[in-house]
């Protein structure tokens, strides 16, 4: 059986306090009796029979209500998505554009140019790869995000060590930290247990990490910690960076939302990153939080279930 729409949910709630009533008035009449007596006028019969008529009027009338009521609901939410579609397929579209425009400039002038040096067609090689680099990694993330709207039960679950998970990031990121002159405290308890999915668990923390890397700033120090519950570990995220204005903070975590767009692509990021780690996280059945901290920076905050 499907799920009660909200319209029959105020339906059925006020059709079940109607037979309360009635059932009531049947077997005690009125509040002031206290065991079941038989009507013995005629006005009792024609009272309750008025209060089933009225109950049914009323009730055909929410009935009617509520079903305009949910047809617009319906009406709205799909006006809502198919908004949502539209953006995000622009957004996609204008991501796209940028490094296939890059790619089909220097494949051309490769093309057009048979005499270029060996130098400037490598340095074109290298930036096609780069680009393509970039495309590839925009198209996976597209391809994660529509695997948790659209088929999240499809996706596996198994034990996962986070501890160990994190500690593999911290060694693949070394050399960034290292090149940008950044310290990196790892306070997460050992045997960090999660029963989830390994890539999306990943894609929290490696998000995360990227996201500190390439915008706290140079110099900045980053503290990862957990703090277990009985059915779910709380953890936090947190550097001492540069940080950001108030005013994205609400925003952080939609779709292609960029603060500095232009800086944003020259880090080579696809603007899809903190929304993965907002949906993987939920699809954990946890919550994220973020904020400033006095000392500056972001400090985000994010429970995963065990």
């Amino acid at each position: 059986m499907g799920k009660l729409s909200e319209g029959r949910k105020m339906w059925l709630s006020v059709m079940v306090i109607f037979l309360v009533y009635a059932a009531i008035f049947i077997l005690f009449e009125d509040y002031d009796r206290k065991f079941i007596m038989p009507f013995n006028e005629v006005s009792d019969w024609h009272l309750l029979l008025f209060s089933l008529l009225v109950m049914a009027g009323l009730g055909f009338l929410l009935f009617r209500y509520a079903k305009k009521m949910d047809e617009r609901i319906s009406r709205e939410q799909a006006e809502k998505e198919n908004r949502m579609r539209r953006e995000l397929t622009q957004n996609i579209a204008h991501e796209l554009k940028t490094p296939v425009a890059s790619i089909l400039g220097y494949t051309e002038t490769i093309l057009d140019n048979p005499t270029i040096s060996d130098d400037t067609r490598q340095q074109f090689i290298v930036r096609t790869h780069s680009q393509a680099e970039r495309l590839t990694a925009l198209l996976q993330d597209i391809s994660t995000l529509n695997k948790m709207d659209y088929a999240p039960d499809l996706l596996k679950r198994e034990r996962v060590d986070v501890s160990a998970l994190f500690a593999d990031i911290a060694e693949e990121t070394a050399f960034a930290i290292d090149h940008r002159q950044m310290t990196l405290h790892n306070y997460l308890p050992q045997d960090i247990i999660i029963h989830g999915n390994y890539s999306l668990l990943y894609s929290i923390f490696r998000n995360l990490m990227d996201n500190a890397i390439n915008y706290a700033g140079e110099g900045v120090t980053i503290e990862v910690s957990a703090a277990e519950q009985p059915d779910l570990w709380l953890f936090t995220f947190k550097d001492n960076g540069i940080g950001i204005p108030a005013e994205h903070l609400p925003r952080i975590f939609e779709r292609f939302y960029r603060i500095d767009k232009g800086r944003s692509r020259d880090m080579g990021g696809t603007g899809l990153g903190l929304s993965i780690v907002k949906n993987a996280i939920l699809l954990h059945g946890g919550n994220i939080s973020v904020q400033r901290p006095s000392n500056g920076g972001l400090a985000f905050e994010f429970s995963i279930r065990k």
